[in-house]
């Protein structure tokens, strides 16, 4: 397993979109919800929040697909690689599918959502799982096991 060095930067499949990381994340997810599944054409997605100022697109224009409604997903307009999300109202993070990194293998999913919805043979690795989310008041506390374990691992660079 790689670590993250940051600054961090990664692209879609074509390269049009290309995007930078400057702060380490501060959660690691894998979503197993149907959505997830048919946007993804995997059993889950993987996602790493990374705070808004410390995230960029630095080439290209990405565009908005999925279900164009509250949970702003970002796609390139040229080979529609699904790169990141910016869930409404919570404008403060980027949820970056960290296959988007040029070195992803930093990446273990810490969390994982929405399990009722998981296939059946699907694992991770993930510490905590969820049937559904996360309770909104449990948010703190996962992100401070998060950093700790992330630290620990040696993983920020």
């Amino acid at each position: 397993m790689s670590h993250l060095t940051l600054p961090a930067e990664g692209g879609c499949r074509c390269e049009r979109v290309r995007l930078k990381i400057s702060a380490p994340p501060l959660l690691t997810m894998a979503c197993h919800c149907t959505g997830c599944q048919s946007m993804s054409a995997s059993a889950y997605s993987l996602s790493a929040a990374f705070p808004s100022d410390g995230f960029e697109v630095t080439e290209g224009e990405p565009v908005i697909g999925g279900l164009h409604g509250a949970s702003r997903h970002f796609f390139c307009p040229h080979c529609m690689s699904w790169m990141f999300t910016r869930p409404e109202g919570l404008d403060w993070f980027v949820n970056l599918r960290p296959t988007m990194l040029d070195d992803p293998g930093w990446f273990t999913p810490f969390i994982e959502t929405w399990t009722s919805e998981k296939l059946p043979w699907a694992t991770t690795p993930a510490v905590h799982s969820y049937a559904a989310l996360p309770a909104m008041e449990e948010y703190e506390a996962l992100t401070v096991e998060f950093a700790r374990s992330f630290a620990t691992a040696g993983s920020a660079g």
